[in-house]
């Protein structure tokens, strides 16, 4: 909320600056020397154990099965805040990466089931957990000559939002904001949906949605809400849905694109969703189990891990 002088507040002032620098300097920078800055950084903020810290520790250890406490949790957490803070600086540097690297780098696999159902002129919508570096997955898929569309929370300040958004479009990609400026629904999901009966490519992240609308599925154990939106595209379109998981390699970046998840043929739509989001819940669980270091998971996300409501909170 902008002060009465329509002036922002000097906390959003201060991010928006911050990654306003980072676009700016981090690409000018060698990039070994960036990623030492860069890991220096996650270096320090794991052996500060702050908030952050101690929930990414607590979610993964639900995915390999031990105590949060223990080393080889809290070891696994430090490659996975390096691998996180790598997101970052590539981020960063990405519009200035050209497209022979991107393509050289990305080892797929499964891909040519996005290809051939775009040949036949059939939608395809991508689930992605927030796994490795979603964005140059995305570079790599325009590079393929297949752009795609995609949605983005609407970040604060509205021109960090802005520069977001710029930096995605940069890259090929059509961004949708998610809701609008006032925080209500935006159009979205009907424009995904007509970019879809058009035979072309959308892309969501999908792991997370401790909304109402939320799909309850059971994940590593435990219950947590994923997104409806890929399966209800799926069911309103004919659209294949194709989950896919990714990861970081030495230099470069891994891709699966694992098995279209059908539409049941019994059920109500409602039935049809669960069943379709409790399948996609089950590949990301696979996907993330063997790369558990590339899932940027650092926010609650099972329903058990949450803050209880209020007394008389709706």
């Amino acid at each position: 909320m902008n002060r009465p002088d329509g002036r922002l507040p000097v906390a959003d002032r201060i991010v928006a600056a911050s990654y306003s620098a980072g676009w700016v300097v981090v690409r000018r920078l060698p990039e070994r020397l960036a990623r030492w800055i860069f890991q220096s950084i996650a270096d320090v903020m794991w052996r500060r154990r702050g908030k952050a810290v101690r929930r990414l520790e607590s979610n993964l250890a639900r995915v390999v099965g031990a105590d949060a406490g223990s080393a080889a949790v809290r070891e696994l957490s430090r490659a996975g805040l390096r691998s996180y803070f790598r997101y970052w600086v590539e981020a960063f540097r990405l519009p200035s990466m050209n497209r022979e690297r991107i393509l050289r780098g990305t080892r797929a696999g499964g891909e040519q089931a996005i290809f051939d159902n775009l040949a036949r002129n059939r939608g395809v919508v991508l689930a992605l957990p927030h796994m490795g570096n979603w964005d140059v997955a995305g570079a790599w898929l325009v590079h393929k000559g297949h752009p795609f569309t995609t949605v983005a929370e609407r970040l604060k300040p509205e021109s960090l939002f802005e520069r977001f958004l710029a930096y995605r479009q940069s890259l090929g990609m059509e961004v949708l904001p998610l809701t609008g400026k006032d925080g209500g629904s935006g159009m979205a999901f009907g424009t995904l949906a007509q970019r879809l009966r058009a035979g072309r490519a959308v892309c969501l992240p999908a792991d997370r949605d401790l909304t109402a609308s939320g799909v309850e599925v059971d994940f590593f154990g435990a219950r947590t809400r994923m997104v409806a939106g890929p399966a209800l595209l799926a069911i309103q379109t004919g659209a294949a849905l194709l989950p896919a998981t990714l990861w970081f390699e030495e230099s470069g970046w891994g891709l699966r694109v694992h098995e279209e998840i059908p539409i049941p043929e019994e059920g109500t739509r409602r039935d049809k969703v669960a069943v379709m989001t409790q399948q996609m819940a089950s590949v990301f669980e696979k996907g993330i189990a063997e790369h558990p270091e590339d899932w940027h998971m650092l926010q609650r996300l099972w329903l058990d891990d949450l803050e209880p409501r209020p007394a008389g909170a709706s």
